[in-house]
């Protein structure tokens, strides 16, 4: 793909202040939501580039290869952008299964239930054996 290719399709993107756009990672085949990150334009451009999910992590002000630590790497299938061009859809296949750092297959293991958030899915795996001290 050649530069202005490049420029115009990440230009169409409406960027918030911090030059960040949400990425919904959604599995390919059942369409679960698994996680919500964000993206810079080098972290989405690299995801193109590599075929794998870069995010920008906000926490550490650095871009991070999803699974680059825990092996857990999304693999893209497609990447879609929504009607008003500020949020993109990853649809991603999930190595390993588990999306969450918390070792749960997704983010999204919470319900609210009588006024509270119940954790209502499994840990797959337990984070100490996921991630190193260092982590």
């Amino acid at each position: 793909m050649n530069q202005s290719a490049v420029n115009s399709w990440l230009e169409q993107i409406t960027w918030n202040e911090q030059g960040l756009v949400p990425a919904i990672a959604q599995d390919k085949d059942s369409n679960e939501v698994l996680m919500v990150a964000w993206m810079n334009r080098e972290a989405l451009s690299l995801t193109v580039a590599e075929g794998r999910a870069v995010y920008w992590s906000r926490s550490r002000k650095k871009l991070w290869r999803k699974g680059e630590e825990s092996g857990h790497m999304q693999t893209i299938s497609e990447i879609r952008l929504d009607c008003d061009d500020d949020v993109i859809i990853l649809k991603i296949e999930q190595q390993g299964g588990i999306a969450c750092h918390t070792g749960r297959r997704s983010c999204f293991f919470k319900v609210l239930q009588d006024g509270q958030w119940q954790a209502v899915e499994p840990v797959l795996k337990d984070p100490a054996a996921i991630y190193s001290p260092s982590t």
